[in-house]
């Protein structure tokens, strides 16, 4: 089976950062696009930022020039640096994987279990 594992969440005062990590784990043969997702209350899960293979990246709008994500293939880890946070990034944030599995043909998406993030003074 197949595991991502997020850490890093909290609450924070406006202005400040947090750093997220998620490590994925088992039986992997390879990840393609990492990313978070997040969703705060009474919305829909919306798209934070993706990081393929080679380290190209896309970022939501309402978070470019804060957030900052990032992976380490050899840990099979992704990052999501946020910086200069607001009260309107609150919301619980998801890991997500595009991976393929030993044994598997084809890649399947992967999601982790979600860690909040609070942003408020």
């Amino acid at each position: 089976q197949v595991q991502l594992v997020e850490s890093g969440g909290g609450l924070v005062q406006p202005g400040g950062s947090l750093r997220l990590s998620c490590a994925a784990s088992g039986s992997i043969f390879s990840i393609n696009t990492m990313g978070w997702y997040r969703q705060a209350p009474g919305k829909q899960r919306e798209m934070v930022a993706l990081i393929r293979p080679g380290g190209n990246t896309n970022y939501a709008d309402s978070v470019k020039g804060r957030f900052t994500i990032s992976r380490d293939n050899a840990k099979n880890t992704v990052y999501l640096q946020m910086n200069s946070l607001k009260p309107e990034d609150t919301a619980v944030y998801y890991c997500n994987a595009v991976l393929l599995k030993y044994g598997d043909y084809f890649s399947h998406e992967y999601w982790g279990q979600g860690t909040q993030v609070t942003v408020s003074s």
